[in-house]
């Protein structure tokens, strides 16, 4: 029998065991799934004690720390939520139904299954986020913001032969509509920007050759949702940089701390971004830290990429309150990027927010004013746009289009790593800037024409020579895709027409004899500078008409598929005959190039809108 000294030491040996254990710092990963094991995607994970979190990915999968003892919350839209005090490093967390909302809401839980397993919680209707957001934890009012925008129309080749705008390389809306079809809802039509879905993805493009920064490509296919026209794809690639070779970075994190970035789908997330791109600097990089609520301060000086832990912790500590002084926090973060400044260098503000800004600068044209001014200085600008109910697309959009900069939106850390790890380079240099495309189409064979996208994008005819005139910027490694719907010669579609002149002659349409033996459909011209230049130089390439009628390429249907799906989330009055259902069969063919699963992601996304509209 043991002595009573023996038990009370064997108390006190375990009492010291799990207080030392109690406390522990560890990484929680696991997964989430709904009853049916299928993964729940954008499950809201948080720390109950330090209000940290992060979301599920794709496949349900999700990374915490935490310590031992703490209290994780899982939470998704029609789930109830659930508290489990953290023990051990692995956890796998099955979600149930919030039965309470089973009568009036349809939510739908999406992962890798089939399009007749997609499971809906009940069929009585579909509200939106707004209906019952009262009940959520942590969902605010939907207040979103889109700017309004009218579909680029057909125009006539005869009467407009020049088509000329800004190079895009922003891919924001992409993820946003991913966002909200992952939570049942189909996307606001002001949200759906079909180049930024189609420049999402990658596609094969050539390398540039004899020494210049940028290729063009061009192919023609039969349009797969209108018969009687085609569909030119132009493909611009800029040249790769290996990540070592990039110039010094001089970066300054511009983070939103208000109190709408609560959530934890906002600052939460953003700490867990920033560290994605920080075990990624080099000793040569710098980061100031910025931070804005209801007014602005550095809470780190600019520090070495190689002491990642003191940038690390800065990000530890920043946490959400207050009103928000976007304004400010721009103005002081261009001061330090300015102060800090290395020459030749990839000097640029990296603005994560969710765009909510209500202090001192707050509106759109008063922002814009802004920027155009800091963009000035030479500093490039990145914006990171975070969270739900409350996000302002149109704010940052004006941003990053004014700023010279670029705009995504991180809705996990999926998407993070897409953006800040797998995409670094791309994303935080530039190898040609001002970046103007103009098409020129010969009326010989083509009677008219449409860009599909970039609306907010367009220049005058005369700006594409006028190097005064501000446009996009391109990294290294970057592939652009512009992509036309044209109408051949001998097929009529309405393209607007106006009575004859009365006061001068009518304009003939008869072509110049010197043209009439032309066998060149359309000619591409692309007009860029080096960083640190100030004049253009000018690309120029051809595309014959023996081009047209081929079978289009596996990334052809692939980028047909992506603005198909666009044009019908849209309703476009041009989506034509285009189906869901054709939108899957397209996207088949193009899956070739995925190394990262991305367009298989896309098919799931188009199964679950059709599952949605039924």
């Amino acid at each position: 029998m043991k002595t009573t000294m023996q038990r009370v030491s064997l108390f006190l040996i375990t009492m010291l065991l799990t207080v030392s254990v109690y406390g522990q710092q560890i990484e929680v990963s696991g997964k989430v799934f709904n009853e049916e094991k299928q993964p729940i995607i954008g499950a809201t994970i948080m720390n109950k004690v330090t209000r940290d979190g992060t979301v599920s990915d794709i496949d349900g999968k999700f990374r915490i720390k935490t310590k031992i003892g703490d209290t994780l919350v899982f939470m998704f839209i029609g789930y109830m939520a659930r508290e489990i005090e953290v023990n051990k490093a692995q956890l796998d967390v099955y979600m149930k139904p919030d039965l309470r909302l089973m009568e009036e809401v349809t939510v739908v839980a999406f992962g890798n299954q089939k399009r007749a397993n997609v499971v809906g919680a009940a069929t009585q209707r579909v509200i939106t986020v707004n209906d019952w957001s009262h009940r959520l934890p942590m969902q605010p009012q939907n207040s979103e913001e889109y700017e309004p925008f009218r579909e680029n129309r057909f125009f006539s080749v005869n009467k407009n032969p020049l088509s000329t705008f800004s190079l895009d390389v922003d891919a924001a809306s992409y993820g946003n509509i991913r966002r909200m079809i992952n939570q049942g809802q189909m996307p606001e039509k002001d949200a759906v920007r079909v180049e930024e879905m189609i420049n999402y993805f990658n596609y094969d493009y050539p390398q540039p050759k004899d020494g210049q920064p940028v290729s063009i490509v061009a192919e023609t296919a039969g349009c797969p949702w209108n018969r009687n026209t085609q569909l030119v794809r132009i493909g611009i690639k800029t040249k790769e940089i290996p990540s070592e070779m990039l110039p010094a970075g001089n970066f300054v994190f511009l983070i939103d701390v208000s109190g709408s970035m609560m959530d934890a789908n906002k600052l939460p997330l953003v700490k867990a971004s920033m560290k994605l791109l920080v075990n990624n600097l080099r000793p040569k990089d710098r980061v100031a830290i910025v931070t804005y609520a209801g007014a602005a301060g550095e809470v780190l000086p600019s520090t070495s990429g190689a002491d990642k832990q003191k940038i690390t912790e800065a990000l530890d500590n920043l946490q959400a309150g207050g009103t928000t002084a976007g304004g400010a926090g721009i103005q002081l973060a261009y001061k330090i990027a300015e102060k800090n400044l290395v020459k030749g260098g990839n000097n640029r503000v990296i603005l994560c927010t969710d765009g909510d800004f209500n202090v001192g600068v707050s509106s759109t044209e008063g922002l814009e004013s802004l920027i155009e001014q800091k963009r000035q200085s030479g500093i490039y600008l990145t914006v990171l746009g975070y969270g739900m109910g409350n996000y302002k697309d149109n704010k940052l959009q004006t941003l990053a289009q004014k700023g010279n900069g670029n705009h995504a939106y991180i809705d996990n850390l999926q998407e993070a790593n897409k953006v800040l790890v797998n995409e670094f380079g791309s994303t935080m240099a530039v190898v040609a800037k001002d970046v103007k495309l103009q098409v020129e189409f010969n009326p010989i064979f083509v009677n008219a024409y449409r860009l599909i996208g970039y609306e907010s994008r367009l220049l005058e005819d005369e700006d594409f020579n006028d190097d005064t005139k501000d446009a996009g910027e391109l990294g290294p490694g970057h592939t652009v895709t512009a992509l036309y719907e044209i109408v051949p010669v001998g097929v009529d579609i309405p393209v607007g027409k106006v009575d004859p002149l009365k006061y001068q002659q009518q304009k003939t349409e008869r072509l110049p004899s010197k043209f009439s033996n032309t066998k060149e459909l359309l000619t591409v011209k692309l007009r860029y500078k080096k960083p640190g230049e100030d004049i253009s130089r000018k690309l120029e390439v051809p595309v014959p008409a023996s081009k047209t009628n081929r079978m289009a390429s596996p990334d052809f249907n692939f980028v047909m598929a992506v603005a198909m799906f666009g044009q019908l989330l849209r309703d476009s009055d041009y989506k034509g005959d285009g189906t869901y259902k054709d939108v899957v069969e397209l996207a088949l063919k193009g899956l070739d190039n995925d190394p990262h699963g991305y367009r298989r992601e896309f098919i799931r996304l188009v199964e679950a809108v059709q599952q949605l509209e039924m």
